[in-house]
């Protein structure tokens, strides 16, 4: 995996084979950051990843400039692989070894940022879960994007708080926002 741009653009970085990892290719990180970019000041954002696996997104969002990562992963190997390379960048990420549900559940905190990218194969009930659990625990910032990593295969249009999404091969983006809120005027 490579670092796409910022601080540390162009660095290449090798997860060990033993993860159980299906890492964001380069072309839809890639793709997924040019959306953000066009959002978001990185230096100011607080980013959550969920199913965090290597870290390639957090490590992304911190050559960035982005000072506030938190990272989530229930595999220990992957915790401390998160660990080392963000002390190796020296990048300011907090790894939290936990199952996502249960960390969702008892978390309390909110984010700029929030980025899922679970197991293809996980249940279609478990992704619909996902985006409710982090709805109704509060845990987006009322300006903030969840973004959900799924396969073609798996609905989520459906959802409440969808806003768009952006295919990439068998791989898809799903935003999810607060629906924004006109002013009345006076």
């Amino acid at each position: 995996m490579r670092i796409i741009s910022g601080k540390y653009k162009g660095r290449r970085l090798v997860a060990p084979k033993n993860l159980p990892v299906r890492p964001t290719t380069d072309m839809s990180k890639e793709s997924l950051f040019n959306i953000l970019n066009n959002h978001f000041h990185f230096a100011n954002l607080r980013v959550l990843d969920l199913f965090a696996g290597t870290g390639n997104i957090s490590y992304e969002f911190g050559s960035r400039g982005c000072e506030d990562l938190t990272c989530v992963d229930a595999n220990y190997s992957c915790i401390q692989y998160i660990k080392k390379t963000a002390q190796e960048l020296d990048l300011n990420i907090t790894p939290i070894k936990s199952d996502v549900f249960p960390f969702l559940e008892r978390h309390r905190g909110s984010y700029d940022v929030i980025f899922a990218d679970p197991p293809y194969d996980m249940a279609e009930k478990d992704f619909h879960r996902l985006v409710e659990l982090i709805f109704a625990q509060d845990l987006l910032d009322e300006q903030g994007v969840l973004v959900v990593e799924h396969s073609k295969h798996t609905p989520m249009k459906h959802l409440d708080y969808f806003a768009y999404d952006k295919n990439y091969g068998a791989s898809v983006f799903s935003f999810f926002e607060y629906p924004e809120i006109e002013e009345k005027e006076a």
